[in-house]
């Protein structure tokens, strides 16, 4: 059992879905403010996305991750901000195979391209991320023609320019190969000590929200990682126990579970609470911001 548990709230994510919550942030004012009341309820790392501010569509615009970094460094509020590197992956194929695909939906750019928000901000200096995501694998999206495809070499790309901007990496795992992957990635030098590791269950087509899965997954974790896991919609909850009783930390937000009950739906900071009295209940105590930095070796 882990007995200092990091939480980590994912306030908005990509989907559409999302916007049918009243409490689904959109714009960087709004993504930022949940960030905010999500660190203030025990969130100690908030996992960032943004969204066009008309549509409420995802968006890999720099200057809405910079507005809404910003607005979180200037709330006075210290909690470890996360950037998502994982839109432009996606790769919708038609029915008449190369005739009609890339088929409306693709969204697929180069590796430099994911991440090119967080290498302006770096670059710029003022609001530099202290952690960025890669998906570490690809991934048959849901029903239908859709993909998320991460390729090695991809992978390894995106982890040397983390390297080299001093950014620490978050590894995304949605599947059992995904890991093996990380764990060479690991064994090539490209990921420092500690490794960070997010388990994704859940999602289709990738890892079932079982407790058999996550066991076998965290029993081939790289020596010395730290992990956290989560599961979506209903399996939220649980799956704070479930992680916490193996030795990792919690993810929680809307990104992953619109509902504290059936038919009730959460804001980003009530999802932190309900994850934090869980937790507390069980005799661990969660990190500060602080605490979880020097964890991480978060420079």
């Amino acid at each position: 059992m882990n007995h200092d548990v990091i939480i980590t709230c994912a306030v908005t994510g990509d989907d559409t879905k999302v916007t049918k919550s009243p409490h689904c942030p959109v714009t960087p004012q709004q993504i930022a403010t949940a960030a905010v009341d999500a660190a203030r309820a025990g969130a100690a790392i908030v996992h960032i996305h943004v969204r066009d501010p008309e549509t409420g569509a995802f968006s890999m615009e720099t200057r809405h991750y910079r507005e809404v970094v910003k607005h979180i460094r200037e709330s006075g509020v210290d909690v470890i901000v996360n950037l998502t590197c994982g839109m432009g992956g996606y790769i919708c194929v038609g029915e008449r195979g190369l005739d009609d695909t890339p088929a409306p939906g693709t969204d697929f750019v180069s590796q430099e391209r994911r991440m090119q928000h967080v290498i302006d901000l770096c670059h710029e200096g003022l609001y530099r991320p202290d952690i960025a995501t890669l998906d570490c694998g690809s991934l048959n999206f849901g029903d239908g023609n859709r993909a998320y495809v991460s390729t090695p070499d991809y992978l390894r790309r995106g982890a040397a320019i983390l390297r080299d901007l001093g950014v620490k990496p978050e590894l995304e795992v949605f599947d059992t190969g995904n890991l093996w992957f990380v764990r060479k990635m690991v064994d090539e030098g490209l990921i420092p000590a500690p490794a960070l590791i997010q388990l994704c269950t859940g999602i289709p087509y990738g890892v079932p929200a079982d407790l058999g899965h996550l066991l076998a997954m965290v029993n081939t974790l790289p020596a010395g990682s730290i992990w956290t896991s989560f599961a979506i919609s209903r399996m939220q909850m649980p799956w704070v126990a479930q992680s916490v009783l193996l030795g990792g930390n919690v993810r929680v937000g809307l990104e992953d579970n619109l509902y504290l009950s059936r038919g009730v739906y959460a804001s980003n900071a009530q999802l932190v609470e309900r994850a934090r009295t869980l937790i507390e209940a069980m005799g661990a105590r969660i990190l500060l911001p602080a605490q979880a930095r020097e964890r991480l070796q978060i420079r």
